[in-house]
């Protein structure tokens, strides 16, 4: 009896349009990793082309460039007459990212609401009925079961409608959540040769889109912090650099209590991605630094953070892209006060634990 043969694998060659999406998803990657730079991006492709023989015979990295700009995805109609990316690129590196993160989620049908048990403000109405009560709205009021109880208490002979014969139709409740994404850029996440701010963008973007599709209602604020804390849009998360910072946990802390104090929901939480502990603080207009341990003024008024976020039911998820035992230990302690979650993720698994810890909180919070 013969056994199985085996021959050396010769892929069928691709057409013009899916080498064209192949190199576009090596060319969105690459303007991730250089700040949405297109020249460097292209430089890059052609270098990787002559090395791994990305095109053929029939389509070239000069093929693609052209494509790319016929197709909308890039342009040169700007002040300085740059290549640059347009909001077309940047919609889809985010359904990229949410693919390459979040590919098993599907969108809802129910157009991306949070349902609960329990009945309230919303906008849909529920098959309950009930007495009426004060502060109920008119739109509410079931006009049949009312009139037929302002028949069967008052008799048909004179009609009159009075409080205690009306009733009401429920509301399905459908809340919201806010979150805050804290992305660390001080200048150890590119340390020892190592990318770590790529991964968090792409984290960023892929939340961002899925909050965009699946929870239409959720707010997504991101910030990022260094020496100090600043808020970003969403349209700046391609083009975000590291800088020559220290760690500022303390001043992105505050920022990310500010922006959820303005948020009109009871669920909120903060997502924080570091690889470092907290080296700065701002006293005035003098910057606090010690790089070299856990320096007690710094954590201290890192833990006091903490502890007020607790107070506030506002629940901080550190993802430390690091292994440090050292480091470890003041997350723990973070974590503790704050009775919040720690992960310690490599880069490949940092997506997977945002997304668990995501809708884990927002199952726990809609309960």
């Amino acid at each position: 009896m013969l056994g199985h043969r085996f021959s050396e694998f010769k892929p069928t060659e691709q057409t013009g349009k899916n080498k064209f999406d192949e190199l576009l998803n090596i060319f969105q990657q690459l303007l991730l990793m250089n700040s949405g730079d297109v020249s460097q991006a292209m430089a890059w492709m052609s270098q990787l082309d002559r090395q791994y023989n990305l095109t053929n015979d029939q389509y070239g990295i000069g093929d693609f460039f052209e494509d790319l700009k016929r197709k909308g995805y890039i342009t040169e109609e700007n002040e300085e007459g740059k290549v640059i990316m347009t909001p077309k690129t940047e919609r889809s590196i985010r359904r990229s990212a949410l693919e390459e993160i979040f590919g098993k989620l599907k969108r809802s049908k129910a157009g991306g609401n949070h349902h609960t048990p329990y009945t309230g403000t919303g906008d849909e109405l529920s098959s309950d009925v009930r007495d009426f009560q004060f502060g109920d709205t008119l739109d509410q009021i079931a006009m049949t079961e009312s009139i037929k109880n302002a028949q069967i208490n008052h008799g048909i002979g004179e009609f009159f409608l009075v409080e205690n014969d009306l009733e009401v139709v429920e509301k399905e409740q459908k809340t919201f959540t806010a979150t805050v994404l804290m992305i660390d850029v001080s200048h150890s996440m590119i340390l020892y040769g190592e990318d770590r701010i790529t991964p968090a963008k792409k984290v960023a973007l892929a939340m961002a889109e899925l909050i965009k599709t699946k929870y239409p209602k959720d707010t997504l604020d991101i910030i990022v912090f260094g020496n100090d804390a600043w808020q970003i849009q969403l349209k700046d998360l391609p083009y975000l650099e590291v800088g020559p910072y220290h760690t500022n946990t303390v001043a992105g802390l505050e920022l990310a209590m500010d922006l959820l104090r303005r948020r009109k929901t009871k669920n909120k939480q903060i997502f924080m991605i570091t690889d470092g502990k907290p080296t700065c603080l701002k006293e005035g207009i003098r910057y606090y630094k010690n790089s070299f341990g856990l320096d007690r003024k710094i954590v201290s008024k890192t833990l006091t953070l903490a502890a007020q976020c607790r107070r506030l039911d506002v629940p901080i998820t550190t993802f430390m892209i690091a292994s440090d035992p050292y480091l470890k230990q003041f997350v723990q302690e973070f974590t503790r006060v704050n009775n919040g979650r720690a992960y310690y993720s490599n880069l490949q698994g940092l997506g997977g634990f945002v997304l668990e810890d995501f809708q884990r909180n927002r199952r726990k919070n809609m309960k």
